[in-house]
């Protein structure tokens, strides 16, 4: 049985810029679904956005912010996030992040949709790619950091779940660990961050990796902790299509670049949905081109951005350049075909400003998190800004309060019963596939109730019937990521019918209207 004083569940920008700063005050383990560069943070392309220019304000931002948020951003959130922002990336910059400059020594910065001035810096087309770099490089020299990789958090370790103190508030007290896909040892903490990012691959067409199952949203709801606004999924409005591509996504920046979409012949259509075009809020632009799909029967729009010179381009978006070459396509000299994806997440589980959840000495943040930044629909660039921005915090008070409702249990070792080892792997494939198509076919980018009933009705069976294979078989990873998908999708699918109404990202066909108040959509495990 491993104790530290800090245990992080997840290594993207949040859980690593959480563990930087704790380790100053003691012993920190994070755990790594796969290796150490699995993450959502290392495919963010785009960038983070940081006010830095005469020309922009924190009142601009916050504006921009709330704008895209549909009415439910948090005022308060959206004020902190945007005036730490700027202090967070230079000190992302002080550790070694290299972010692009122009040929006078300022930085280059993107505009990207919803925003209203440029402030998104950027490395290239890799932003996350060279963030993860320089925090990983940062966390491997740290001798209070302890990195684990391949190692699944099973469920959290609560006082409650271990019948103790029953009669004061719940606390974390660590995590039921999956070693190499085999062993299984609870790790102890004083504080706990869940910082596991989203859940894009409960939908068929997802611009996430694989690892973004849910986990952390799933873990937490099962140990106390409400989950908000699941319902809001943004589907990202530009991924290749391509049968080998994997949803492969093209960046916003290149529309704020210049890029156009049309249709297949040529036309382009924009116009007919917002005044900003091409430059439109995510949410809009993903509704436009999944109308002129099925308005026109295509099965994709395309993206021309090459009216602009060639070695801009090759300059600008030298990975995507490079990635669509390999499939036969050349953005300099031709449109590639594009189709909307499942990207984001912009609910998850309730925290307050300091990440503090439900549970005591539970923190989260990062895409897992429902901090209040995003609202109904975020704004580009704001994600890995929330990260670092909600890493920090939860860090500093964190520390602040570090063994100040220190519990001394010891957990009994994992608990296997009578689970054998499956000889039925087809279980967990076939129902990873129909949840991911019901998902999509069913809970997509244009709903309506009668879908979302049926996607429930099929989504209760399913976690039911995973449920008793968990309960038989012996644990693997992929049985814990089937577990959590299951989960993840019954309370994306239970929120989005609470919600009577259109906003932001959930656009239902039958409650078009926005009601005149707002409110958040919340579930709790009763």
């Amino acid at each position: 049985m491993k104790r530290y004083d800090f245990l992080v569940i997840g290594g993207g920008i949040a859980g690593l810029t959480y563990a930087l700063r704790v380790a100053e005050h003691g012993s920190v383990a994070i755990l790594f679904k796969k290796d150490t560069g699995s993450s959502s943070t290392l495919w963010a392309q785009g960038g983070i956005a940081a006010v830095n220019q005469p020309d922009d304000s924190f009142d601009l931002h916050v504006e921009d912010t709330l704008t895209c948020g549909g009415g439910l951003c948090k005022q308060s959130v959206v004020d902190i996030v945007v005036r730490e922002g700027p202090a967070r990336v230079h000190e992302l910059i002080a550790l070694g992040t290299h972010f692009d400059v122009t040929d006078s020594g300022e930085f280059h910065l993107h505009r990207e949709g919803g925003h209203s001035r440029r402030r998104i810096f950027h490395a290239g087309d890799a932003t996350g790619f060279e963030i993860q770099r320089a925090l990983l490089a940062a966390v491997h020299q740290h001798p209070n950091i302890e990195l684990i990789s391949h190692a699944s958090a099973i469920d959290l370790l609560t006082t409650h779940k271990l019948g103790l103190k029953r009669s004061q508030p719940n606390k974390v007290l660590g995590a039921y660990v999956l070693r190499d896909n085999s062993l299984i040892e609870p790790i102890l903490a004083d504080k706990v961050l869940v910082a596991t990012g989203g859940a894009g691959k409960i939908y068929l067409y997802t611009s996430n990796p694989d690892v973004a199952t849910g986990d952390g949203i799933a873990m937490c709801y099962r140990a106390g902790c409400r989950v908000a606004n699941m319902e809001f999924f943004q589907f990202h409005p530009t991924c290749l299509f391509h049968p080998q591509a994997k949803s492969y996504l093209i960046t916003e920046a290149m529309r704020g670049e210049g890029a156009r979409l049309t249709r297949v012949n040529g036309e382009p259509f924009m116009h007919k949905y917002h005044p900003l075009r091409e430059l439109a809020p995510r949410d809009i632009v993903a509704r436009a081109i999944d109308a002129e799909m099925k308005t026109h029967g295509d099965e994709y729009v395309l993206l021309d951005i090459s009216h602009r010179e060639s070695g801009f381009v090759r300059e600008h978006f030298p990975t995507i350049y490079e990635r669509c070459l390999s499939f036969g396509f050349d953005i300099t000299t031709q449109p590639i075909p594009v189709v909307p994806a499942a990207h984001y997440l912009c609910g998850g589980v309730v925290c307050d400003e300091h990440g503090r959840t439900d549970v005591v000495d539970l923190y989260v943040a990062g895409e897992c998190s429902c901090t209040g930044l995003h609202g109904a629909n975020r704004l580009a660039s704001n994600s890995l800004l929330e990260g670092v921005v909600f890493g920090h915090r939860a860090a500093t008070h964190s520390c602040d309060s570090l063994r100040k409702y220190h519990v001394d249990a010891a957990p009994p070792p994992w608990d296997p019963g009578s689970a054998v080892d499956s000889d039925e792997q087809v279980v967990i494939t076939q129902n990873w596939d129909e949840i991911r198509r019901t998902m999509w076919n069913y809970v997509g980018i244009v709903r309506t109730t009668k879908r979302l009933e049926r996607a429930l009705h099929r989504m209760e069976l399913m976690r039911h019937e995973i449920q008793e294979y968990y309960r038989q078989c012996t644990v693997t990873s992929d049985l814990l990521e089937l577990r959590n998908l299951s989960l993840v999708a019954e309370l994306v699918i239970r929120s989005a019918l609470e919600r009577k109404e259109s906003r932001g990202l959930h656009y239902t066909l039958d409650f078009k209207d926005q009601l005149p108040e707002a409110r958040d959509t919340v579930l709790r495990r009763t």
